[in-house]
């Protein structure tokens, strides 16, 4: 089991999402890694019996400004919609660029100017290939009296680490695919490297 967490705060926020979207921002304490990672709850969240739930790590470039060099900002609008209509969560994780933080993410996008992959980028910066760690979306997840989830995700890695920490997860459902000619070569090394599942031509369209 990871170590225990609280439910710090509830606040009922308006959000100008998909025509209007009433979302839950609910805070911890007590979690692992002492950043400020937050829950959104959407739909039914309290009630449904096996809720949807969408870890996302935080992207500022894509999920605030739309990159188009990465799928982000599409995954999160997609999962605001997905997780309302179900009921669940959403875990808004701060670990931007699979860890790395936002200037080495920067500095990663110069490298992938120069011809490597978001991996290769990684480590020729001196990080490993994701640094992400997901004990804490379990720890939010048991604090919220949760321990079984269908996972929005195309990201095995979330479900093994999940499952370490005790979190059932019986159905993973895959995201869109969000391909364009910014994030086609992203997107391959993704599945290539990474096994998300991810059906990527072998050029974009």
């Amino acid at each position: 089991m990871p170590k225990d967490a609280s439910v710090r705060n509830k606040v009922i926020i308006p959000l100008h999402k998909e025509g209007g979207t009433e979302a839950t921002f609910i805070t911890f304490s007590g979690l692992v890694d002492g950043k400020e990672h937050i829950a959104i709850g959407l739909g039914d969240f309290d009630s449904v019996e096996i809720p949807l739930v969408r870890i996302h790590s935080e992207c500022l470039t894509g999920d605030v400004f739309a990159s188009q060099r990465c799928d982000c900002g599409a995954q999160l609008e997609e999962a605001i919609l997905k997780v309302k209509e179900e009921g669940g969560y959403i875990l808004y994780l701060r670990q931007e660029g699979r860890g790395i933080g936002l200037y080495n993410k920067i500095d990663a996008y110069a490298l992938q100017l120069e011809g490597y992959d978001t991996f290769e980028a990684n480590e020729k910066l001196g990080f490993a290939d994701d640094l992400r760690d997901f004990e804490v979306a379990a720890q939010m997840l048991h604090s919220l009296g949760t321990s079984k989830v269908r996972l929005l995700s195309n990201n095995p890695n979330k479900v093994d680490q999940l499952k370490q920490y005790q979190i059932e997860v019986p159905e993973m459902v895959t995201t869109g695919a969000y391909i364009s000619a910014g994030n086609h070569s992203y997107l391959k090394a993704k599945v290539l490297k990474a096994n998300h599942h991810i059906t990527v031509p072998s050029k974009s369209k």
